[in-house]
């Protein structure tokens, strides 16, 4: 008997592990933490390597850093408004040459407005609420809709943005889709943000939400939405309202402007806006042409990404931040030589080290690596996320894993990874559409 209760104990401790990361995630949060520790499986320390030779990858890299891509005839695209994702434009007539990116700027057609900021400024009445297992998308966009007077709690924005409870990333596009598509009020999204626009938004009364990198204690890096709400010059600091964190009494939390500098790049200095309709003039005269049209702004933020390259040539996430810009505009002008130098810039990331987390929340590197005809390295990456605890709840990894297996012609894989993605999205226009394109539905 007791060599059969201590078999019986062995086997499950052997099974625990297996059995918490069984647990739907609402069930294993409330688990203790201790318990969680002893049991998760320790992620990666980063994203396999690329395909291709460090060689190769060194040769393309000082080819980008020599002569940087550029368009060199193209006019922005008119936009109605501020949408979520940039509309492609024709390609434009591009020189046999590579030139440099900053030779040919596209010339703005306006200007910011000037804004002559205090030394200090604070919004008042936004209320803070702690946060559900990765929910910090809809609880910071509900506090900014609660900001503007909308009833709403981070529960009312997940049932729209991540049905599938344990979804582990609802994107800056689909907060900004649910404020555009389901509130009377106006959002908007951008990359390539600095501190003095911060400021400039903050000291005319928008509250803005930055994208950033977080790693907090032993789970490591992850991403995370954090609401600004003031600044101060003299402390160098922003006032923010972080849903993981606190403090609950609305007090506010401060990080300084070097903090936010350094977790914003991890995510191309990237954020969105909620506004009153009436108040959108003056909202995009603040933001201005710059970062106002798409194919300006991604011009502008591979500048700024081959600046941070120039400062500090190990920085990964400058890598992936230029590889980012140079897929978007590939996607805009729909010229290959964006993608192929993507791809590159991709490769040199992953080389220097990116957190393993990286894939749940930014999926360039995939539409790079689809357009550059290299099939392996999006099955391996999505194999990566996949088999690891909470990468099998991101349905872009089997969005792009079923395109990836559909270019080599495994058609019953593919449908079965669209299929998956639907699981966890069902509204997901892409994943259906792609299969829909497969079953003739």
């Amino acid at each position: 008997m007791v060599s059969f209760l201590l078999l019986a104990a062995l086997l499950a401790f052997w099974m625990l592990p297996t059995m918490v990361q069984a647990l739907p995630g609402q069930v294993r949060v409330r688990l203790p933490e201790e318990l969680l520790r002893a049991v998760t499986k320790p992620l990666p320390t980063a994203l396999p390597a690329p395909s291709v030779i460090p060689a190769e990858i060194q040769l393309t890299v000082e080819s980008i850093v020599a002569a940087p891509l550029t368009i060199s005839s193209a006019t922005p695209t008119p936009r109605t408004e501020q949408s979520a994702t940039p509309a492609k434009t024709a390609a434009p007539d591009l020189p046999a040459a590579t030139p440099t990116l900053a030779a040919t700027r596209i010339p703005p057609t306006a200007t910011a407005t000037a804004v002559a900021i205090p030394t200090a400024a604070l919004l008042q009445g936004m209320e803070i609420t702690p946060q559900k297992l990765n929910n910090c998308g809809p609880t910071n966009l509900s506090l900014n809709l609660n900001y503007y007077g909308l009833e709403s709690t981070q529960f009312d924005v997940a049932g729209v943005v991540k049905p599938h409870y344990d979804d582990r990333n609802v994107s800056p596009q689909e907060l900004v889709s649910y404020t555009n598509n389901h509130t009377d009020l106006r959002a908007s999204q951008y990359s390539g943000g600095d501190l003095l626009l911060l400021k400039q938004l903050l000291a005319a009364g928008f509250p803005v939400v930055i994208e950033k990198g977080y790693e907090p204690d032993w789970q490591g890096w992850m991403g995370h939405y954090l609401t600004l709400t003031g600044y101060d010059e003299v402390t160098s600091s922003f006032l923010t309202m972080d849903t993981f964190l606190g403090p609950w009494d609305g007090s506010g939390r401060p990080y300084t402007y070097d903090e936010i500098e350094e977790k914003w790049q991890h995510f191309n200095n990237t954020f969105f806006v909620v506004y009153p309709p009436q108040q959108e003039e003056e909202f995009l005269a603040l933001i201005g042409p710059e970062l106002g049209d798409p194919l300006s702004m991604w011009q502008h933020t591979a500048e700024q990404a081959q600046q941070q390259i120039n400062t500090d040539p190990e920085n990964a996430f400058a890598w992936f931040n230029l590889g980012s810009s140079y897929s978007e505009l590939g996607e805009i002008t729909a010229d290959p030589q964006f993608h192929s130098a993507a791809a590159a810039a991709f490769d040199q990331a992953r080389l220097i080290g990116l957190p393993t987390r990286m894939l749940w929340y930014q999926f360039q590197p995939y539409v790079a690596y689809l357009a550059a005809d290299r099939i392996d390295d999006v099955l391996t990456l999505t194999a990566t996320i996949r088999d690891n605890q909470g990468g099998d709840k991101v349905e872009e990894t089997f969005y792009y894993r079923g395109r990836a297996l559909q270019a080599q012609g495994n058609t019953e894989d593919a449908i079965y990874n669209y299929r998956r993605a639907l699981e966890l999205k069902p509204h997901y226009l892409e994943a259906q559409g792609a299969l829909d394109a497969i079953t003739g539905s």
